[in-house]
């Protein structure tokens, strides 16, 4: 069943889903440089690289009252530095599910699942055109 958070103030009750934290989480994360896209992960080890149709795949979420812990499957792009593009996720991620739903973030862990070498023969193929 879906986990939801529950806000409660003098005016009544605002409920966030389980789903709408992993939409954001994946939003900002597929907004880095250097991320190829998300990939299924969990459940396919390295299903496919999933478009903006299923942002919340690649992300598992829990949710507590007041706080929630992120994992998120990523594919990177090759030649991009792994730390570096994971410390912009783990940054972006928890400004953006913090900001819109008031949950404090504890953790963003990341899981690189893949490289993505598209860019990098896309080049090859266009160099090798010239000769």
């Amino acid at each position: 069943m879906e986990e939801e958070h529950n806000i409660v103030d003098d005016y009544g009750s605002v409920k966030i889903s389980e789903e709408v934290v992993a939409i954001i989480a994946g939003i900002a994360a597929t907004d880095v440089p250097g991320v190829a896209g998300m990939s299924g992960g969990i459940a396919g080890g390295i299903a496919e690289i999933l478009g903006r149709k299923n942002l919340s795949k690649g992300v598992k979420v829990e949710v507590g009252e007041k706080e929630a812990a992120i994992d998120l499957y990523i594919i990177v792009e090759f030649g991009a530095r792994i730390p570096e593009v994971a410390w912009d996720i783990q940054d972006k991620v928890k400004g953006a599910v913090q900001s819109m739903t008031g949950l404090n973030v504890i953790e963003v862990n990341i899981h690189v699942q893949g490289v993505n070498f598209d860019k990098e023969v896309k080049k090859d193929t266009e160099l090798n055109k010239g000769i």
